[in-house]
Order: structure tokens, then sequence, then C-alpha cells
């Protein structure tokens, strides 16, 4: 079954960075695009970044545009999102997902997700 095993969330002043990492298995981790997904306290999840599977495209919400990147190792199964000048408005839990249609629509099943907190 598809397992996700999100990490590196943490506590950070604004402006600082973190870096997520995601395990991925349970599909042909190369064949698919991956995402990354944020749920804040009270909102509904929505899309963060989005990296095909060959890694020659990405694709950001306009509100982490310039601030994150998105990278993946194919041969890890793993895909990561760097965030940098974080500020409190990204506080949220960060979920990442094997995508069926570009840019942003995911699967059904999540992981835990990694908590990032930004404090002002």
């Amino acid at each position: 079954q598809v397992q996700l095993v999100e990490s590196g969330g943490g506590l950070v002043q604004a402006g600082g960075s973190l870096r997520l990492s995601c395990a991925a298995s349970g599909r042909t981790f190369s064949s698919y695009s991956m995402g990354w997904f944020r749920q804040a306290p009270g909102k509904e999840r929505e899309f963060v970044a989005a990296i095909t599977w060959s890694s020659s495209s990405t694709y950001y919400a306009d509100s982490v545009k310039g601030r994150f990147t998105i990278s993946r190792d194919n041969a890890k199964n793993t895909v990561y999102l760097q965030m940098n000048s974080l500020k409190p408005e990204d506080t949220a839990a960060y979920y990442c997902n094997f995508l069926r249609g570009w840019p942003q629509y995911a699967f059904d099943a999540w992981g835990q997700g990694t908590l990032v907190t930004v404090s002002s």
C-alpha cells in the first residue's frame, strides 16, 4: 500500500529556513509527479508545490513562489521542500503525495504530515 512519511518540520523564527523530506513508497516513485500540500489550523488543505517525475518542471503556489524549492531524488524515493524566508502564515502541517493530475491533483491517501511553526 502507499506510504508517505514526511519529516523535517519544527519551530523556526520568521525569516528562517527548513528543509522537509518525504519518503514515498507503494507506487513506482520515478513514474509519478509529486506534490507538497499544507493545512493550517481551521483551514482546508492547499497546494504548495509540484515536480514532474524527471524534475524537468516545477510549479508553485503564488504564496510560496521565490521562497520555496521542490526537488526529488528518484534513487531514494524521496521528495524535498526547501523553505526559505519563512513567514508566520506558513505555519501548517505539510504533506506530500503522488499526483494523479498536474499540477495539484493528489491521490486520496495521505501520510501523517510534518508540522511547521513559524514564530513572529
